[in-house]
């Protein structure tokens, strides 16, 4: 293969980088614009939001959106392109090759290389973020009220964050290796059955063992909210064997609730700030900040019944099905393109030098990348339509007003807001906005009082 060919890859894989990230920054540019210039909060939230709420929540998402476009110049844009120019994946691989040799391990074993490489490739990423992570936290989402964390916190949550991710990466990682390898012709059938068996094993097992590595998580006490929730998951027959309070205030005052488990053992996990005054009887420990913060027992229940709803429609298992269909298509173009050279030659790699492990980063990250713009912009209007069947499955239970009501007071203590511009919020938002959401179930209201 020519080196032309080979500058031809790495042009167009730097005009792909370039221009993906250029719509993504006029896109939030736009929406920077909106903050800059809705000065007034809608009609439908002028009983709920005052005139100073508001004005946080615009403050909040300008300096979010203004951070963000930083942040894609920066590293999406000026620093990945100048490590494809340079060929920093091919000098990073060869670092590996040299300390496998230097720990007089077998240089020619590509398992092993890649396994260094992986971790070299991790520590290099993880010092990349950290700034940025360290600016988000301490000051970005201290200056608005929302970090909970300490230095000590955070430096401890990287530390177990990074480990995890070696523990579970590096024998995946030897794994897809050896798969390539040993797999012939039809390695990628073989490769998708174990992507989908890993996937659904860390979806059963994460919230399980290593969520609560990094968060706190109690049984909810016995009590009406309690009861209330078992009593909506027996008459949906959804089958709740757990449920859960997790800590999440010790990090951040956004608040959350969510399901997972496979089959018929199903848990239910609740933010502590997702819940009136942390779901304390007393609220005097509480910051004058947090006190009367979070949802009434009945707004809880409404939320859950959006979430168990997600559940019967058979959402889950909808996106499962996707989400495998989507893999086996990655992994069928990756096993007809992987030995084309020059994707290897436009990185830096001498001829003859095919990482397995960069071949499926190569087509899986740049080669695939309009397929996969294509894919998260059809399964983000997916989503939106999956949470308004949720929210009129909410409905259907009777809960309404109780599940707008907690909308609003859930975009109020996380200081959402309100009004964005519609192409942001077509390309970006996975779920409707409050605006969307609000009249959507008033409307749903309507129709049945018409009905009756």
């Amino acid at each position: 293969m020519s080196i032309l060919e080979a500058d031809d890859v790495l042009y167009s894989i730097l005009a792909l980088v370039i221009i993906e990230n250029a719509l993504e920054i006029y896109i939030a540019y736009r929406q920077v614009k909106v903050y800059r210039n809705a000065l007034t909060v809608p009609t439908e939230l002028q009983a709920h939001m005052s005139s100073e709420t508001f004005h946080k929540a615009r403050k909040y998402g300008l300096d979010g959106e203004n951070f963000g476009i930083f942040k894609a110049v920066v590293m999406d844009v000026l620093l990945l392109c100048l490590e494809l120019y340079i060929g920093l994946i091919a000098l990073l691989w060869q670092m590996s090759v040299d300390v496998v040799e230097r720990l007089q391990w077998d240089s020619s074993n590509e398992i092993i290389v890649s396994l260094v490489f992986v971790l070299i490739s991790n520590v290099l990423s993880t010092f990349k973020s950290l700034p940025f992570k360290i600016y988000k936290i301490f000051v970005l989402e201290e200056k608005h009220g929302f970090n909970k964390q300490t230095a000590g916190f955070f430096a401890w949550d990287q530390v177990k964050g990074f480990l995890v991710t070696q523990i579970v990466m590096l024998p995946i990682t030897a794994a897809i290796i050896f798969i390539v390898q040993r797999g012939g012709d039809n390695f990628f059938i073989w490769l998708w059955v174990f992507a989908g068996v890993i996937s659904l094993v860390l979806l059963t097992l994460y919230p399980i063992f290593i969520a609560p590595l990094f968060d706190k998580y109690t049984p909810l006490e016995e009590g009406p909210l309690r009861q209330s929730i078992e009593n909506l998951a027996a008459s949906l027959k959804f089958p709740l064997t757990k449920l859960y309070v997790v800590e999440g205030s010790k990090r951040s005052s956004h608040s959350n609730a969510y399901f997972y488990g496979l089959w018929n053992s199903k848990r239910i996990v609740l933010f502590d700030t997702l819940l009136l005054n942390k779901g304390k009887p007393d609220d005097s420990e509480l910051t004058d900040d947090e006190k009367g913060k979070g949802c009434t027992d009945e707004e809880v229940l409404a939320v859950l019944g959006h979430e168990l709803g997600h559940w019967k429609l058979g959402h889950v298992t909808k996106n499962i099905i996707i989400m495998e269909v989507h893999l086996f298509l990655m992994f069928l173009v990756f096993g007809y393109l992987f030995k084309y050279a020059p994707f290897y030659e436009a990185l830096g790699f001498p001829p003859g030098t095919r990482p397995i492990l960069v071949g499926l980063l190569i087509i899986f990250t740049y080669v695939m990348a309009p397929y996969n713009a294509i894919i998260n912009f059809a399964m983000t209007i997916l989503s939106r339509r999956f949470e308004y069947q949720a929210d009129e499955f909410a409905h259907k239970l009777g809960f309404e007003q109780q599940l707008c009501r907690a909308l609003i007071k859930l975009n109020l203590d996380n200081l959402g807001f309100p009004i964005y511009d519609w192409l942001y919020s077509t390309w970006n938002h996975s779920h409707p906005t409050l605006l969307q959401r609000l009249a959507r179930l008033k409307q749903l209201g309507q129709s049945q009082k018409k009905v009756q």
